[in-house]
């Protein structure tokens, strides 16, 4: 069975509430009919000053603010006045549709057709805010092709992760492979070392992230630093790692650095034949993703699905 049809069988009855706040983008208007008329998700669809018929939608221009804007201000405690909240919830449907969120009225948010990354992932930043006891949100891939499922991490969002970082990210990618459907998530901690083949202050990075993550949860199933190669291939896992419950049999690769992991996803996807879904945020209180402006109607589907699929 496929990634999506999984996803679809869990959110049958689930009447999940996602909100696109890019009315204004064609593409995300198709999906939120297309997923209007499939009946999983409930899409919200957000708009400035027109209507959207037969679509559920908020007309920013139109809306009372007023609870939002007293939410928004207790949860940024001074960081903004009155003032400044009413502004940026008229003004930016990312901050209006991540308080929506917040506010327990959705369920997850899904934006980036016309929107950078950071300013889709900053509002949930301020306002949903991480889970205990995580401090910074990884963008994960989930890379598919034929019955092939891997997770890959960091690929989105930190560009040179400490190896703090790289432990976090490793713990939340375990569970996030599960709820994608890798049920025996086999963490690989990559680097362009194998088990000491080289040693620089970046292979002891990855060493120390291996260690922190085993300690802070001893029934991962990981090991590092190990080379892509002896990460994937028994053969060459069991040469160069032997004994390694990880070398040869991972499905969630940690990238070293976002350089690593953005140039590895494409490369996966470009030349391998890769279908890559994502980026998919993980460790938020609540699931907000990311579309590349790039992206096609089958895209913002797909997340859509995806994100609501976090949100159970």
């Amino acid at each position: 069975m496929s990634l999506l049809s999984e996803v679809k069988e869990k959110l049958v009855g689930k009447n999940l509430t996602i909100i696109l706040p890019e009315g204004e983008d064609e593409r995300v208007v198709s999906a939120a009919r297309i997923l209007k008329e499939e009946g999983l998700v409930n899409p919200l669809v957000l708009t400035k000053g027109f209507d959207l018929e037969g679509l559920d939608y908020i007309d920013i221009d139109k809306a009372d603010i007023e609870d939002m804007t007293q939410a928004f201000v207790e949860r940024r405690k001074g960081k903004i006045d009155e003032e400044g909240a009413r502004k940026l919830l008229k003004e930016d449907p990312n901050y209006f549709g991540t308080l929506l969120v917040y506010m327990k009225k959705a369920d997850g948010l899904v934006s980036g057709a016309n929107h950078s990354t950071s300013s889709t992932v900053r509002p949930a930043l301020q306002i949903i805010k991480m889970k205990e006891p995580y401090k910074k949100t990884s963008g994960v891939f989930v890379m598919l092709k034929d019955s092939e499922r891997y997770i890959f991490s960091d690929c989105g969002i930190n560009i040179a992760p400490t190896a703090e970082d790289l432990a976090e990210n490793a713990i939340i990618s375990n569970e996030t492979a599960k709820t994608f459907g890798i049920d025996d998530p086999k963490i690989a901690m990559l680097s362009f070392s194998t088990k000491g083949s080289a040693q620089s202050e970046e292979t002891e990075r990855v060493i120390e992230a291996t260690r922190l993550a085993k300690e802070a949860n001893p029934d991962l199933v990981i090991d590092g630093e190990l080379q892509f190669d002896a990460a994937f291939v028994p053969s060459v896992g069991e040469k160069k790692a032997p004994g390694s419950p990880v070398a040869g049999h991972a499905n969630v690769f940690i990238f070293p650095s976002l350089e690593a992991g953005n140039i590895g996803y494409k490369i996966a996807q470009r030349l391998g034949g890769f279908k890559a879904l994502g980026p998919i945020l993980q460790g938020l209180k609540a699931p907000v993703n990311d579309l590349s402006r790039g992206c096609s109607v089958e895209d913002v589907v797909e997340l859509v699905y995806l994100t609501a699929a976090q949100a159970i």
